[in-house]
């Protein structure tokens, strides 16, 4: 598992704290078959701040690959898009060694389908920016948003995530209307602020003058945060603004204060911004989504539908997150110490055991009948597309049905509104579910023909 282990920040702190508790859950649910095998051993390899090591770590991760005593058979746990993070996966992928992307959402780490992989052996698990929003366009065009009211706000540093998340909302911008014209900043860095809230002051000025009330932003999570603090405290703050923005915000909700809400909400208490994003995963989706189906089931057929008229996209993740929700309660039972109870609500949890699951799934796949024997590299990097119909991994995050290309076969995402509110820490609300190709998985998993 290779993500950076050094958070300077409470908020980064708790986002890694997210994911190695993801982790750790993963690895027990693989390791849970009575005399299964192989087990795994999780290690940790740490490539620096914004993955500037990636070359050294690499190296050795690529001699613990070929050593029969470390069996390095996957890599996963990379959490940032980053030109540095793209480099790290297309060596380790070059070389022979298989990686599953779990919570990086770039298209540019990404191997497209019909096409030469750039990456051979690169599995994914969570949709790319442009899935995400193709998803985030067919939900809001079902709700009747309209283009010409919608401006794109972006980020013009060089980072893969931004440019990729521009490039998709520019993309479903292309459907209707023209609005405002692109209005673009420069931030230093990730997690530096540098001048952009006087940039976002010009910014929310000019959008203020023009009928946009939604925003599409193509940026970081601490910039986005500024922007929409920016644009709530404008003088047009008694319009109301929806900011649309990619998996990323998903860290949002951890990096607010209490006084951060006082200000999104204004001094009359009413909501000036909400912030809408495609999160991979939130804990509320199956239980929700499956309670609505069946009301719609119930008025068309004026009876309760049997288990096998349930449809299968939802009861089998809502079944996997019951079994991870157990599993962190028999964990805290059994003594283990994992720091703090989970925060589901911000999908890493989620996601990362989603990944080591599905790693799982593939070693134990192409195990053979000689437990000493462990699988090599190229039955592991070959497994990946052989992840559908019987044979699909049923992720707490929704069914996992990879490609060819190794990509995960109309992944839905879930919409979530993270609303002001009245409480300290503001509401976090699932809104509903997002297609990809806007419709749901087919049953069973089964990738219709003609997509890899």
């Amino acid at each position: 598992m290779m993500p950076p282990l050094h958070p300077n920040t409470a908020g980064l702190r708790r986002q890694m704290r997210s994911d190695l508790q993801g982790a750790y859950l993963g690895q027990r649910q693989a390791n849970s078959g009575e005399g299964q095998v192989p087990k795994i051993r999780l290690v940790l390899a740490n490539p620096g701040r914004n993955y500037s090591h990636q070359d050294k770590i690499v190296s050795t991760l690529l001699g613990m690959a070929g050593s029969d005593r470390d069996k390095l058979r996957a890599v996963t746990g990379f959490n940032l898009t980053l030109d540095t993070t793209e480099k790290a996966v297309e060596r380790l992928t070059a070389n022979g060694v298989p990686v599953l992307a779990s919570r990086i959402s770039g298209d540019g780490i990404a191997n497209i389908d019909g096409e030469k992989q750039r990456f051979p052996g690169l599995a994914r698990i969570i949709p790319t920016n442009g899935d995400a929003a193709q998803a985030l366009a067919n939900f809001n065009g079902a709700r009747g948003r309209e283009n010409a009211r919608t401006v794109l706000v972006y980020d013009t540093r060089p980072d893969a995530y931004d440019e990729s998340l521009a490039t998709a909302f520019r993309g479903i911008e292309e459907t209707g209307p023209d609005g405002p014209a692109d209005m673009s900043f420069e931030s230093p860095g990730i997690d530096e602020a540098g001048s952009t809230g006087s940039q976002f002051e010009q910014i929310a000025n000019n959008i203020c003058g023009s009928a946009a009330d939604t925003v599409y932003f193509a940026g970081r999570t601490l910039h986005l945060r500024i922007f929409a603090l920016t644009l709530a405290q404008q003088t047009c703050a008694d319009r109301h603004f929806t900011l649309v923005s990619g998996s990323d915000a998903a860290s949002l909700r951890q990096a607010m204060s209490e006084k951060d809400w006082a200000r999104l909400r204004g001094k009359d208490g009413r909501t000036k911004v909400t912030v809408q994003y495609a999160a991979p995963a939130h804990p509320a989706a199956w239980d929700t989504e499956l309670a609505a189906w069946t009301k719609q089931w119930e008025t068309t057929h004026h009876r309760e539908p049997t288990a096998n008229e349930l449809p299968q996209y939802l009861t089998e993740p809502k079944a996997a997150l019951d079994t991870l929700n157990d599993l962190i309660k028999s964990t805290s039972t059994a003594g283990t110490d994992l720091g703090s109870t989970p925060d589901m609500e911000d999908s890493r949890t989620m996601l990362v055991h989603d990944g080591l699951v599905t790693i799982g799934t593939a070693l134990h796949e192409v195990q053979g009948n000689d437990a000493e024997q462990a699988p090599s590299l190229t039955d592991v990097r070959q497994e990946w597309s052989k992840l559908q119909s019987v044979h699909r991994v049923r992720g707490t995050s929704g069914l996992i049905c990879l490609t060819n290309g190794g990509n995960p076969y109309d992944k839905p995402v879930a919409v979530v509104e993270l609303n002001p509110g009245q409480g300290v820490r503001g509401n976090l609300k699932f809104v509903g579910l997002g297609w990809p190709t806007g419709k749901q998985q087919p049953k069973n998993c089964v990738i219709p023909s003609g997509t890899s």
